[in-house]
């Protein structure tokens, strides 16, 4: 890879996990029609969890100590506070709320990263973020109507605002881990340790719902749902999100988060034929250019660095 490129290439993997992230929301409200919505998460997180040991046990390697547990275990926390809420806000609302609600995780993990890491934020990065952002309101404006926005459940608002928030916390708390463990083991022990947190709700939800596990069908679309978001939208997604915070700040990661609704429309275009108005091209490009400006102030800090990663 030619220097020039290499030195956005920390990018590429927060690029990625937005992108299988794009089309979360749209099986998430197909999945909740057959699923209720806290145990379609757990059932995410189970499969998700259970196919990232199976990568790190194929590749060897010392466990968590015991002592190195309650680190993982506070990152669980924060799995299943963003899982439960986010499922259950996202049955409650409307499109362009869930939309829009959820860019807000951005904002909330520069906030936090300042606070608890003492991340510097520069006047790049803040106006960097400010571009994405009005970029990500165009897009989303294009596709939705956001009139609907004051239509929805108050409950669901609060709840995707808590989820937003509690991703933030995961992604900040979480560089440390990362950057002692690796994003492989970090991602996975943080999701193994969320599964019976998650477990415990899902049985809460069932006997509330008056239903047993057995009542739950098993369908092609059902099981399509779990395996999107289970491999896609959890193993994968969370392991390459967590793999940029190796290279650079949680605030500079967070960007990233703000490329997901226009892969989402991107592929409701695609696969359902929606129409892209001209707010998509707009937004688009004031959404990469917003990114770009972020990389580009990270790029030029690793030139000068004789180590990027190791910051």
């Amino acid at each position: 890879m030619p220097p020039s490129l290499g030195r956005y290439a920390f990018a590429l993997a927060p690029l990625a996990a937005a992108a299988l992230w794009g089309g979360m929301y749209v099986v998430s409200k197909w999945g909740f029609a057959l699923i209720p919505p806290v145990t379609l998460g757990f059932l995410r997180v189970a499969l998700g969890a259970g196919a990232l040991w199976l990568v790190v046990a194929g590749r060897g390697g010392p466990a968590p100590t015991r002592g190195e547990w309650p680190a993982f275990v506070g990152l669980g926390g924060w799995v299943t506070l963003t899982v439960a809420t986010q499922f259950v806000g996202t049955e409650l609302t409307n499109a362009s709320q869930g939309s829009l609600l959820t860019v807000l995780t951005p904002v909330f993990t520069v906030l936090l990263g300042a606070v608890v890491l003492g991340e510097r934020v520069t006047t790049v990065k803040a106006g960097g973020m400010t571009v994405a952002g009005v970029g990500t309101a165009v897009v989303i404006a294009g596709q939705y109507d956001l009139g609907s926005m004051a239509a929805g459940n108050a409950l669901g608002v609060a709840l995707l605002l808590i989820g937003s928030a509690a991703w933030a916390g995961y992604t900040v708390w979480g560089l440390r881990a990362v950057r002692r463990h690796g994003a492989l083991r970090a991602a996975t022990y943080s999701s193994l340790a969320s599964v019976p947190m998650l477990g415990v709700l899902a049985a809460v939800e069932l006997w509330y719902l008056n239903l047993s596990p057995a009542d739950l069908p098993l369908t092609a679309e059902s099981v399509a749902a779990v395996l999107y978001l289970g491999l896609a939208s959890t193993a994968a997604a969370w392991y390459l999100w967590y793999k940029g915070l190796e290279y650079v700040p949680a605030g500079t990661v967070a960007v990233f988060f703000f490329a997901q609704p226009a892969v989402g429309a991107a592929l409701g275009a695609a696969l359902l034929g929606e129409a892209l108005g001209p707010e998509f091209l707009v937004g688009g490009v004031l959404m990469a250019v917003g990114i770009w400006i972020v990389s580009r102030e990270r790029a030029e800090t690793a030139a000068g660095t004789p180590d990027a990663s190791a910051e």
